[in-house]
């Protein structure tokens, strides 16, 4: 999603500014890049390869973008705010001596930008002078949006040293199939209101009724009663599913920075006045483990 996300970004601010847009590749994958590239509308794609850059590192990722910037001629670049886009361009912008803007909601034509600051607790508005500009939109903030074109690739070499190799992935866990938190249609999360590690079995089998993922705010991290992977929010995942349903959650702001990118939340908390069910669409005061085995039961009663 957030590289679907970039480029559609992308295409649209080059559009505004009267620039031409590519997209650079790096990593495992990136060959794939040029259909996806394609299909949103960058008909530009320049594949970094080095022996370096065998899996994520930091600093060679953003020492090949700030030397294909130059290389390329780049007056403004861009990615999606996710934590891996922000970190390679803080090093890609450190590495030039620019100023980077990240997690960015709007940017005018002339270089006036709303920004997410404080976890989302804030808008800034600034404004960005420089002789490249590094940006990062807010990851979730940009809808993609396919407008099909031809791609071609061209191979970018960067000269990267080997100690640029100092930090870099070395190993990837094997996941679950099935569907992410990230990409879950539906996520089912759980608070401190649940109770207990066993108060998530209601929340689990809803969630595999409709097909989505379970998530927890940092509390129930916090206690031991769920994984980290599957916490929601500033410091976990930051989740965008068609319909949020957010039990005995309060409402933090570190755990709405996860949820705001959510289509719908519904609410289920006893407590009328927390900040959860202030920003829901929908709520249900009341105990959740009398209503979500209640919605389950209907779910099958209806399916027969």
């Amino acid at each position: 999603m957030a590289t679907e996300e970039a480029l559609t970004a992308g295409r649209d601010l080059a559009g505004r500014l009267g620039l031409e847009v590519a997209a650079l590749a790096i990593g495992a994958g990136a060959e794939a890049l040029a259909e996806v590239a394609g299909r949103h509308g960058v008909a530009r794609v320049h594949l970094a390869q080095h022996p370096v850059l065998t899996d994520f590192g930091p600093e060679a990722w953003g020492e090949t973008v700030a030397q294909a910037a130059v290389v390329l001629g780049a007056s403004v670049v861009m990615s999606i705010g996710t934590d891996l886009g922000n970190e390679v361009m803080a090093q890609a912008a450190a590495r030039m001596d620019q100023p980077f803007v990240a997690n960015c909601l709007s940017i005018d034509p002339d270089w006036k930008i709303t920004r997410v600051r404080w976890g989302g607790s804030l808008l800034e508005e600034v404004e960005l002078d420089a002789p490249i500009r590094f940006v990062t939109f807010t990851h979730h903030a940009v809808e993609p949006i396919e407008a099909p074109v031809a791609a071609t690739v061209t191979t970018f070499e960067p000269e990267l040293a080997p100690e640029l190799g100092r930090t870099i992935v070395k190993d990837r866990g094997a996941q679950a199939a099935g569907v992410t938190l990230a990409t879950a249609p539906v996520v089912v999360g759980g608070g401190r209101g649940v109770g207990s590690p066993e108060g998530f079995a209601v929340l689990e089998e809803l969630a595999a009724l409709l097909g989505g993922r379970v998530g927890c705010s940092r509390v129930v991290t916090n206690n031991g009663w769920r994984p980290h992977t599957d916490q929601v929010g500033q410091t976990g995942t930051k989740i965008a599913p068609d319909l949020y349903i957010a039990c005995g959650i309060s409402g933090a702001i570190q755990h709405w920075v996860g949820a705001a990118g959510s289509k719908r939340i519904l609410a289920i908390n006893t407590d009328k006045e927390a900040n959860m069910v202030a920003k829901a669409d929908y709520a249900v005061i009341g105990d959740l483990h009398e209503v979500i085995p209640a919605i389950s039961a209907e779910i099958k009663r209806r399916r027969g």
